[in-house]
């Protein structure tokens, strides 16, 4: 594992001496020691090989520190400022990028607050969820940027993690049950199996990209209030050349297992909106999975390097609790289709996005708002205002057979769907309901209710929100005669939680239509 001393250097890089007289905070990975001192950050890679990595000469490791700058410059410009050798003088005295020879490298980094990162953030109950909107733009925007590596990732990828991530608990049989390593292991192969051609298909489809490859919340940091992803993996192409969804299950199983689910499940609605990425929805059990069980390996490993002992049990423990999630995560809830209709000003969309993360697989229900949709067929942006060429009845049939072809796909790949519209035609109402019928699940009928007075209070205080319905629109569908209402009818008018609190008992006893 250890392939070469470093003690000196790394005893020379804790040093303020090393650093101008600056005092200097110590961070220890499993793969990297990082010192802060001033306004940088210097980072050592140690001298380990692993079954994944290899930085086991300080010639490879240049090499890594190079492609970890050339990398992350993607996404964090001005945080990679390059790298600076270690060198020895002739009087072996070290130094931080002097005239000696170089006996080891660092990436040189602009230092920023640790309280900034997402993970302090989350354990301090500080992150933000409207921080989550920014944040999956960020990823989308990273992925849609990234090359495509037809020559990594499919089913072959995904089984060279599954068997690595075996071969790994091999070597912790002191920290996590063997039975449990096991059971995964074979229910992970056996879900491989059955996902190999999709995962081909993508791969060939140009979604299996040079990602990020470690996309958790310690590796994304508050910057001018923007999420920054860095920290993306450069010693091996195997991890970091991966499908899309599969770098995106990463933080999406790292928020879960953080206790934050409607954080996850924003994310995971974000990200999709913006993609539409919806051919991979059925892999994500797999891939969550898989991202838990690289988790309960490589917490054992830095437990194996951590110095200080009560941080080594906390580590053994993450490590336990992910082995758990892992084997969980395969057995995902059956899909369920619920749809929240009402006029505009109801709460429709509060009511959905306030359900989804209850609902369904991990990280649960997609939602499919009819705000949203029609926007992007009209080729704006969601905050962009349409004239009436938006809302012809050409356009509205679009967005209502959309919405069908989105949650069929959800709930035709093993999740959860929430379809959020207005819904006044009995007509639209029906064919949302029969594509349930058709996959043989549950379906569940919302439709909320609300005084006229209410619906212009609520539509009068909208902002930064993709409806465009004012008080005209909310008196022209109240003239509207809404048919014969077979859907669960709910008084909109109470505080959400009230509505929530009854929206969720429907769900649980899966009523698919209201007593009459």
């Amino acid at each position: 594992m250890v392939t070469e001393d470093q003690s000196a250097v790394v005893e020379f890089l804790a040093s303020p001496a090393a650093h101008d007289g600056l005092s200097v905070e110590r961070i220890d990975t499993h793969s990297a020691i990082v010192f802060l001192a001033g306004e940088r950050a210097w980072k050592l890679k140690r001298a380990v090989r692993f079954d994944y990595l290899d930085f086991s000469s300080a010639a490879r490791r240049k090499v890594m520190c190079e492609a970890e700058v050339r990398l992350n410059r993607r996404t964090a410009p001005a945080l990679y400022r390059g790298v600076v050798p270690v060198t020895r003088d002739e009087h072996g005295s070290l130094a931080i990028g002097g005239d000696g020879a170089p006996v080891d490298w660092l990436v040189e980094m602009a230092r920023f607050d640790q309280e900034d990162l997402l993970d302090r953030l989350a354990a301090k109950e500080r992150l933000a969820l409207d921080m989550m909107a920014p944040l999956a733009d960020a990823v989308a925007r990273f992925h849609a940027a990234a090359e495509p590596r037809s020559d990594h990732g499919g089913a072959d990828g995904m089984r060279w993690v599954i068997e690595g991530n075996a071969s790994g608990f091999a070597d912790y049989r002191d920290v996590l049950d063997p039975s449990m390593c096991a059971r995964l292991t074979a229910d992970s192969l056996a879900e491989l199996e059955r996902r190999a051609s999709r995962l081909d298909a993508r791969r060939d489809g140009g979604l299996v990209r040079q990602c990020h490859g470690d996309l958790h919340l310690r590796n994304i940091v508050r910057i001018e209030d923007q999420p920054t992803l860095f920290d993306a993996v450069e010693f091996n192409d195997e991890i970091a050349c991966t499908d899309v969804l599969y770098d995106l299950a990463f933080l999406v199983m790292d928020l879960w297992r953080r206790q934050l689910p409607r954080h996850a499940n924003a994310v995971w609605n974000g990200y999709l909106s913006r993609t539409v990425d919806l051919d991979g929805v059925s892999l994500m059990p797999l891939f969550l999975s898989c991202r838990a069980a690289v988790r309960a390996k490589t917490s054992a490993t830095a437990a194996r390097v951590q110095p200080d002992p009560r941080q080594a049990e906390s580590l053994r423990e993450h490590a336990r609790t992910y082995l758990t999630l892992a084997g969980r995560l395969l057995r995902p809830s059956p899909p369920v289709l619920l749809a929240v209709g009402g006029l505009s000003g109801t709460g429709k969309s509060t009511l959905a996005f306030a359900l989804a993360h209850r609902v369904g697989a991990v990280p649960g229900a997609l939602v499919f708002r009819s705000d949203s949709i029609r926007k992007r067929l009209c080729g704006v942006s969601e905050l962009e205002q349409l004239g009436p060429n938006g809302y012809t009845p050409v356009v509205s049939a679009q967005v209502y057979a959309t919405l069908v072809d989105r949650a069929r796909l959800a709930i035709n790949g093993g999740h959860a769907a929430i379809v959020d519209a207005v819904y006044a035609r009995p007509e639209e109402r029906d064919r949302i309901e029969s594509i349930a019928a058709d996959a043989g699940i549950p379906f569940v009928g919302l439709w909320l209710d609300a005084p006229e007075a209410t619906l212009i209070e609520r539509v009068e205080q909208r902002r930064m929100d993709p409806s465009d319905a004012d008080v005209a629109v909310v008196r022209r569908q109240r003239a509207q005669q809404i048919s014969a209402m077979r859907w669960h009818r709910l008084d909109a008018s109470r505080p959400i939680e009230d509505v929530l609190r009854d929206a969720l008992r429907l769900v649980s006893d899966g009523r698919t239509v209201a007593s009459s």
